[in-house]
């Protein structure tokens, strides 16, 4: 069985936890660590967790919203690190302790009950890794930060019954925020961030494929996108109630749901 929580999600800090359980054991993935390491320690405490019982770290891309306090956990909780050489590059090669582990598109990773898959993505970090959580009996996708859906990503994700997927922007409301032109330029390009357009698109294709049945909104910016804006674009694509669809929030994070 695999659960899955989000601590917060947002440009103010990005954390996920993942929690396989079989007759062997439970294993729990951090995915991404964008959170000072007291406030981490504070929402793990809060989702009945501590710190130790993380058995590992997945870190996504090198920006400081996902990036946070790795280093500082990994080091005081001897937990590995797994990351592209791209993105520990992009870093500066900072000293892991021994706890640093490489991660490649297509190269499973095995921890305990649980079986990690990483893919790239499309998004303006060095080698950027997004990743699918599977216990052999169901796939969880987690999809933040890209700026369009590629063909590999597709394909990576067409199995997954659950997944965790960036609705960042409205495209009106970013449209008309106070962000300079070259920053929209960014946000909306095939580099940066999801709209909520796509989105809904993304998940109609997976839809599709005829596995997919439950969706959590993630990386909603504050500024350029409302909860209930990514909650109907997806619903329509869906063809669920708003209310079907759950959203990750920057300050609490999101209720442990089951994959």
């Amino acid at each position: 069985m695999i659960r899955f929580k989000n601590l917060g999600s947002g440009s103010s800090g990005n954390a996920t936890v993942v929690q396989a359980r079989s007759g062997t054991g439970i294993a729990h993935l951090l995915v991404d660590c964008g959170l000072g390491i007291r406030e981490l320690d504070k929402r793990l405490g809060a989702a009945g967790m501590l710190a130790d019982q993380v058995d590992a770290i997945f870190i996504t891309h090198e920006h400081g919203d996902h990036i946070g306090c790795a280093r500082q956990l990994a080091l005081r909780e001897r937990i590995p690190v797994w990351m592209s050489e791209g993105t520990h590059a992009a870093l500066g090669h900072p000293d892991f302790g021994g706890m640093l582990r490489i991660a490649f598109d297509g190269e499973p990773i095995d921890i305990g009950p649980l079986q990690v898959q990483p893919f790239t993505v499309p998004h303006d970090a060095r080698e950027p890794l997004q990743l699918t959580c599977t216990d052999g009996a169901v796939r969880l996708g987690v999809l933040t930060d890209l700026g369009h859906a590629s063909a590999h990503v597709l394909q990576q994700l067409a199995d997954c019954g659950s997944l965790l997927l960036e609705c960042n922007h409205d495209e009106a409301l970013l449209a008309a925020s106070s962000y300079p032109p070259f920053l929209k330029r960014r946000v909306s390009g095939a580099y940066g961030h999801l709209a909520n357009s796509a989105a809904a698109g993304l998940a109609r294709s997976l839809l599709a494929a005829g596995k997919l049945r439950q969706v959590m909104a993630a990386h909603l910016s504050e500024q350029n996108n409302r909860p209930e804006l990514a909650r109907q674009a997806l619903a329509n694509a869906l063809g669920c109630a708003p209310a079907d669809i759950h959203v990750a929030d920057a300050a609490r994070g999101s209720d442990w749901l089951t994959a």
